[in-house]
C-alpha cells in the first residue's frame, strides 16, 4: 500500500525525500484555491514564481500577473489573491504569472518531487481520484504562513488523508494530527478556523466571501499539475 505524509510547514521540506513522490501543495486561503479556480475557468496555464521581481519580469514579457503579499494585492500587478478575480472570462486561454506569500514559494521549494499537484477543498474529490490513479507515495505540503504551521492547510491535509484512508497508509504522526483536526471539525470547518490567525487577517480585510468560497468542497473537477516547463496546467 502507498503512503501519505504531511509536511506541516515549508520549512520542513528539506526533511522529506520527494524525488519519487507526488507532492500536493495546499494553500487553502487562498493561493491554491485561486489556481484551481483559474484553470477551471479556462486559464491556459499558470507560472508560479517565488518573488515579486520574478513576477514583474513576466509582466514585462506581457503576461498577466497575480501578486499577493501579507493577504493583500501587491501594487502594480494585475490581480490579487481572490478566487473571484480568476472567474473573468477574459482570462480564458491566457497565461498568468503568480506569486503569493506562501503558496507559490511552497511549489518552488518542492520542485525536486516526481510530480507536483495543487489541492484545496474546491477540488478535494478530483484530487483524491487523481492520486489514486497515480499510485505513488504522497506528501502534502502545507504552505502555512511564513514558514509557520497554520490551521486551514492542516485541516485540508486531514481531509485528504481521510479520503485516501482505504488506499494509502499513514507515513507518520503528522498525518494522525491532521486527520484528528479534520475529524473533529469536519461538520463546521469555518467555526474551527474562526479561531485562527489567517482567518482573522482576511476577515479584517473584509474577505469573508473568499473564505466561504475556499471552504466549499468539490466545486471543480480540475487538478492543477506542474508540467515539465514549470507551468501549472489542468488535468
Amino acid at each position: 500500500m502507498k503512503t501519505i505524509d504531511v509536511c506541516l510547514t515549508p520549512r520542513l521540506i528539506p526533511d522529506f525525500k520527494l524525488e519519487d513522490k507526488v507532492v500536493v501543495v495546499v494553500d487553502v486561503l487562498r493561493a491554491t484555491s485561486c489556481m484551481i479556480t483559474a484553470l477551471a475557468h479556462g486559464v491556459e496555464r499558470i507560472l508560479p514564481v517565488a518573488t515579486l521581481e520574478e513576477a514583474a519580469a513576466q509582466q514585462n514579457r506581457g503576461l498577466i500577473t497575480c501578486a499577493e503579499r501579507d493577504g493583500r494585492k501587491a501594487e502594480g500587478f494585475d490581480l490579487g489573491n481572490s478566487p473571484f478575480g480568476f472567474m473573468d472570462p477574459h482570462l480564458a486561454g491566457r497565461t498568468i504569472a503568480m506569486t503569493t506569500t506562501n503558496g507559490t514559494k511552497s511549489i518552488v521549494l518542492s520542485r525536486h518531487a516526481a510530480c507536483i499537484v495543487v489541492g484545496g477543498f474546491l477540488n478535494l474529490g478530483a484530487l483524491a481520484r487523481y492520486l489514486t490513479v497515480k499510485n505513488k507515495d504522497v506528501v502534502v505540503v502545507c504552505a502555512g504562513w511564513k514558514d509557520r504551521v497554520n490551521a486551514e492547510d492542516t485541516l485540508f491535509a486531514g481531509a485528504l488523508a481521510a479520503k485516501l484512508a482505504d488506499r494509502f497508509t499513514h507515513a507518520n504522526d503528522s498525518v494522525l494530527l491532521a486527520r484528528s483536526c479534520w475529524e473533529h471539525n469536519r461538520a463546521n470547518p469555518k467555526h474551527f478556523l474562526a479561531k485562527s490567525s489567517h482567518f482573522a487577517r482576511l476577515m479584517g480585510f473584509g474577505l469573508e466571501k473568499d473564505i466561504d468560497f475556499c471552504l466549499r468542497e468539490d466545486v471543480y473537477h480540475t487538478v492543477p499539475v506542474l508540467d515539465a516547463e514549470g507551468y501549472l496546467v489542468a488535468r
